[in-house]
């Protein structure tokens, strides 16, 4: 195992810390494969299709005129991996229609943002089970994540390095407005960074504020965190704005760490007036 795969075990498990017996099984069970064979609804007309995308918060359709060229077989494929993904499949040429596909198309319908998000033409010629993944992974994702012991795989299998976590206690009278400014800041940074909410309000979430070295008198505040080299910030805030955020995230982009300097003015003498 290497360096990086060990590094982010080590993290999830300091965050996941113990799942519920049922859920660690239930986890178990899909990583081994075992769990039960699904495969995508398939979708016969038009009325079918549009309520399957109206159900699911994340829904893709695969929309083939062919179904016998190999990306039909990846998209199969991807129904067991993804199982918190809705996996819809019509060659019917009134739904095709209804969505405007004229070729071989995968779409992914995200309800966050009423988007529609499609790999078509030689994309679908050259695409293999690691780019359909990775393009279901990046686009898929909700503005904002709430970390939770069964969120927190998927977290941390994100092909998105970069992870900003607003901790903050979700029954403050704050919190409503906070989460509107931090969903427009997510915005900003879509298949950049991952947007996650932490309720400090929970007990088993201290492991997450500890992990950041955060102290409850510091609450609410932002941790920022790079898997790849598990490079992190913290930014204690009064008040969540889209500028503070945006500020937050551009600086660490560019390498700059707010705790660095925290830490400066912390080992700086004392001048006694």
């Amino acid at each position: 195992m290497d360096a990086t795969r060990s590094r982010h075990l080590l993290v999830l498990l300091l965050l996941a810390c113990e799942l519920a017996p049922g859920l660690a099984a239930e986890v178990e069970e899909t990583a081994d494969g075992l769990g039960a064979a699904q495969g995508p609804v398939w979708l016969t007309d038009v009325p079918a299709a549009v309520k399957f995308i109206s159900a699911s918060e994340v829904a893709i359709i695969g929309f083939f005129q062919d179904l016998e060229i190999p990306v039909v077989s990846v998209f199969h494929s991807m129904v067991q991996k993804f199982q918190d993904v809705s996996f819809g499949i019509s060659n019917a040429s009134e739904v095709l229609a209804h969505y405007n596909i004229t070729k071989n198309t995968i779409s992914l319908f995200r309800q966050v943002d009423n988007k529609q998000l499609s790999v078509e033409g030689k994309d679908i010629e050259d695409i293999d089970d690691s780019k359909l993944s990775r393009f279901i992974e990046t686009n898929s994702l909700r503005l904002v994540t709430e970390y939770n012991p069964a969120t927190a795989i998927g977290l941390f299998n994100t092909m998105i390095e970069i992870h900003l976590l607003l901790i903050m206690n979700t029954a403050s009278s704050e919190y409503a407005e906070s989460m509107r400014r931090y969903r427009e800041a997510a915005r900003l940074f879509q298949e950049e960074i991952l947007f996650v909410l932490v309720d400090s309000g929970k007990k088993e979430n201290g492991k997450v504020v500890s992990f950041f070295k955060l102290k409850e008198s510091q609450l609410p505040a932002l941790a920022i965190y790079r898997t790849l080299d598990d490079q992190w910030d913290t930014l204690p805030i009064a008040e969540v704005t889209v500028a503070r955020v945006r500020g937050f995230c551009d600086g660490f982009l560019k390498g700059k760490l707010m705790r660095e300097n925290q830490k400066s003015e912390e080992k700086a003498p004392k001048v006694e007036l």
